[in-house]
């Protein structure tokens, strides 16, 4: 069953606001998540080594780089 009147033009008049409202909703999303992702990169620690380096093959402890 179809529609009983569609007015093609008229459809595309009332759906624009919504369409770039829903755009520029992800849009926004977006540059907060990759906001989010700076910061907390930035955010970050050096992981430091909390067990002393073995060498393997001679069983020697290694300084850690």
């Amino acid at each position: 069953m179809s529609a009983p009147q569609t007015n093609l033009e008229r459809q595309k008049r009332r759906h624009r606001g919504p369409l770039i409202g829903m755009i520029a909703v992800v849009a926004f999303a977006l540059l907060l998540f990759f906001a989010f992702n700076v910061y907390t990169a930035e955010q970050g620690q050096t992981p430091e080594a909390t067990a002393p380096q073995i060498d393997g093959r001679t069983g020697e402890s290694v300084p850690a780089d």
